[in-house]
């Protein structure tokens, strides 16, 4: 591929002695690198997120413990939570946080699918704007490609989730019981569309933090076909 086509895909607002810059650090064509090597090594990189990353959310703790991605309450319930911790209802609360984080857990094993089948239709040209994007780029195309469908998959599995683990009697306790107190508002959060989304956040956050060891720290690119990509973005 000539280097005037590789200019192509380089955002036109740039300057002229940005885009030579650029272009110089290319390969040229029968050159180094190829555009089929450039879109595997991508492919792996997102690869080693999912499987090293994406993996250890949906072991049990996976979202609890993890202070990234660990789901908190909606906003509708923060108040609850502080109330019923003020009022010395502290372990009520926890397990009200903690039924929240299994659901996602469980969710989060319905990903691995999608992932790979987007992975797999990576072209060339994704490839290329990818590497030459910012540190999560490879993170952003996965969420543009994703994000509905695991969705789909997600909501169905943390409703069930969580009249499994019980969340249902849980937040209706915990809700019943502050709806009771004086001087409040009644709450009615859809829960499982709150977790439903928050889980998402939490996956493509831990794929990022994948990505950003990839391109920004030598030792992380533990293939030769890593080191030889990436290097084209150092």
């Amino acid at each position: 591929m000539k280097k005037f086509f590789l200019l192509a895909i380089i955002p036109f607002f740039l300057g002229c002695a940005e885009l030579q810059q650029i272009a110089d650090s290319l390969p040229q064509e029968g050159v180094g690198i190829s555009n089929t090597e450039v879109a595997a090594g991508l492919r792996q990189a997102l690869d080693f997120g999912i499987d090293k990353q994406v993996t250890k959310l949906a072991k049990e703790d996976g979202f609890f413990n993890n202070e990234l991605v660990r789901i908190g309450l909606p906003p509708e319930l923060q108040k609850v939570d502080k109330t019923l911790r003020d009022l010395g209802m502290s372990s009520l609360a926890d397990e009200g946080i903690k039924v929240l984080n299994r659901a996602a857990e469980d969710a989060v094993q319905e990903a691995t699918p999608i992932f790979v089948d987007a992975v797999k239709q990576i072209t060339f040209t994704d490839a290329r704007n990818i590497l030459l994007g910012d540190d999560t780029a490879a993170t952003s195309y996965l969420s543009q490609k994703t994000t509905t469908p695991l969705y789909n998959k997600f909501n169905p599995v943390i409703t069930t989730s969580l009249d499994r683990v019980g969340a249902t009697q849980v937040w209706t306790n915990i809700i019943s019981r502050y709806n009771a107190l004086p001087l409040t508002n009644d709450v009615n959060p859809d829960l499982a569309d709150y977790v439903t989304q928050q889980a998402l956040q939490g996956v493509y956050t831990m794929i990022a933090v994948e990505e950003k060891q990839i391109r920004n720290n030598f030792a992380a690119r533990t293939t030769d076909l890593l080191k030889r990509v990436f290097a084209l973005q150092d």
